[in-house]
């Protein structure tokens, strides 16, 4: 069976390999390091996640027999004014969106971010009815208000939800079944409202990724050489390489764990045949982040509703190679896009706020002096309250007594020690506890994903 894969799919497959039936340590430590496996490393030695921009022979009992690429990150930017370019990729992400969406019903999630926006600043010339929603923390930033804007200046129908405090703990034995464990359990939080989702009706339109293929690759100057430590920085999570240097060492796996980590980033780099350092990283990101952690969180979606990605698109990604950088960094072109519609422009950008697109350049000192004044004092009043400002999805999972109960139950499992030894957990939890709950709170996430897994095996 022959199984051609686009540059970015929207889902995983799965097939087996010669290699021999046993746990892949080396990939379960890069694993708990970065959040996501590399490459078409699994769990196991003996199977494997069908690489992306391949075409794949498999035979009838599931087994590959070879992988053939299909498409080649290029870099060939085309001279031309940005107004041309502006012009072509407004034309293409409608044409996309049109052919994606069909006749359907979309489902459209909202933030305060731009890709978001920029569907529904094409869906709002389109005939579909169009149910927009948003979700924000319990104790955090009103994400909703911008995004019930944005509804509202589209004409879209809209919910807002708030993600509560230890919605996981009930849901987490599903989410395992939806990810298969590939991601830690606390980035989807659309997990908290996924009954609720499953009553609408309709495809999701989703903007993932859009952020990445509309940006810099790299900050500015970035040369070739710098490529491998910047991204040992930005892939290794904080924590993350001290959880992975204890598991190879109680592994007994050869060598340093960080100097196989460069081995892979050094060997995956290499295969992209791109001068360009924005470009060649951005190639790499996407063939690594976006298809083993962003993908994988795509499959919460998909457990709902059919999903559909304008910027997963092929036709986008070969657009992207041929834009001159400078057009694509500082998300110049989707701001471009949306400053055309005067009413969504001036609707705050989350991400620059209390600005808009319309007047962010003036999100530095002294312009922004007054709302960070003021943002500090009600950070510190909800404090003196009681009341601690909620930033991050653990948070309000991993944080108060009733969820440390249920966070022990999984990671002090007796069961568990036979895979991760108990004097690990011990020094990450007193960590996280007693040190720095927010440097120590993925590779504790991560422990929360491995005892899950290892409950998933135990009951095979």
């Amino acid at each position: 069976m022959s199984i051609h894969l686009s540059i970015l799919p929207t889902n995983h497959i799965y097939a087996k390999s010669q290699a021999p039936n046993e746990l892949f340590l080396e990939a379960i430590c890069t694993y708990v390091a970065t959040g996501f496996f590399m490459d078409d490393d699994t769990f196991w030695k003996d199977r494997v996640c069908l690489l992306p921009a391949h075409t794949h022979e498999v035979d009838a009992l599931g087994h590959l027999i070879s992988s053939t690429s299909n498409f080649n990150w290029y870099h060939e930017p085309e001279r031309r004014p940005f107004e041309v370019v502006l012009e072509e990729y407004m034309a293409l992400l409608t044409q996309i969106v049109k052919e994606q969406v069909g006749n359907d019903q979309v489902i459209l999630p909202l933030s305060g971010g731009l890709d978001s926006r920029s569907l529904a600043a094409v869906l709002q010339l389109l005939d579909n009815p169009v149910q927009a929603f948003s979700y924000e923390f319990e104790g955090g930033y009103p994400e909703t208000k911008i995004a019930r804007r944005i509804a509202q200046g589209c004409g879209f129908q809209f919910d807002a939800f708030r993600i509560g405090k230890g919605y996981l703990w009930d849901c987490i034995a599903d989410l395992a079944q939806i990810n298969g464990c590939y991601s830690e359990f606390t980035h989807p939080r659309q997990m908290a409202v996924l009954p609720q989702l499953k009553l609408m009706q309709g495809v999701f339109c989703l903007g993932h990724w859009g952020d990445v293929l509309f940006d810099r690759g790299v900050p500015e100057g970035t040369m070739d050489r710098d490529l491998v430590p910047l991204f040992i920085k930005k892939m290794v999570k904080p924590g993350g390489m001290v959880l992975a240097e204890k598991l190879w060492e109680v592994w007994e796996l050869e060598g340093r764990f960080k100097d196989y980590l460069v081995g892979r980033i050094e060997t995956a780099l290499a295969k992209i045949a791109i001068k360009n350092t924005s470009a060649k990283a951005r190639a790499f990101k996407t063939s690594q982040w976006a298809h083993r952690w962003t993908t994988t969180n795509l499959s919460v979606f998909a457990a709902a509703h059919p999903i559909r990605l304008p910027y997963y698109d092929d036709r986008m990604i070969d657009f992207i190679c041929r834009v001159p950088e400078a057009y694509l960094a500082d998300r110049r072109l989707q701001i471009a896009h949306l400053q055309q519609d005067k009413a969504l422009a001036k609707i705050t950008w989350q991400a620059q706020r209390p600005f808009n697109l319309s007047n962010f350049q003036y999100n530095k000192m002294p312009y922004n002096l007054p709302y960070r004044a003021l943002n500090k004092s009600k950070r510190l009043l909800m404090g003196w309250f009681g009341q601690p400002y909620v930033q991050r999805n653990f948070e309000l999972q991993f944080l108060g007594a009733d969820n440390d109960v249920k966070l022990r139950q999984y990671l002090f499992d007796p069961s568990f020690y036979e895979f991760i030894p108990k004097s690990i957990i011990d020094a990450i939890y007193a960590k996280f506890t007693k040190d720095d709950y927010v440097e120590f709170s993925h590779p504790i996430s991560m422990l929360l994903t491995l005892s899950v897994f290892n409950k998933r095996l135990t009951n095979l």
